[in-house]
C-alpha cells in the first residue's frame, strides 16, 4: 500500500514562490527587493519597477502591482 502522506509531499512545491520588485537590470538578470526590504538577485528579464513572481533564483512571471499589506497578530 502506498503511503499517501509521501505522494502529497511530492506535489507540494520545495520551494515558495516569492513576490518583489525589480530594483536594478544586469546581464541575464535583475535585483529584485522583497516588500520586508531584502533584496535578492535573481535570473530571467524583467524591467525596472516592474514586479515579479520568482522562485529558486530564477523569475518566473509577471505579478500584479498590489499594495502590500501586513497583518500582525
Amino acid at each position: 500500500m502506498p503511503n499517501v502522506y509521501a505522494e502529497l509531499l511530492q506535489l507540494l512545491p520545495t520551494q515558495p514562490l516569492l513576490v518583489g520588485t525589480v530594483i536594478e537590470i544586469y546581464t541575464g538578470g535583475a535585483t529584485v527587493q522583497l516588500p520586508g526590504g531584502a533584496v535578492q538577485r535573481v535570473r530571467g528579464t524583467a524591467s525596472v519597477g516592474q514586479h515579479v513572481f520568482f522562485r529558486s533564483g530564477m523569475i518566473e512571471g509577471q505579478a500584479p502591482a498590489l499594495d502590500v499589506v501586513e497583518i500582525e497578530v
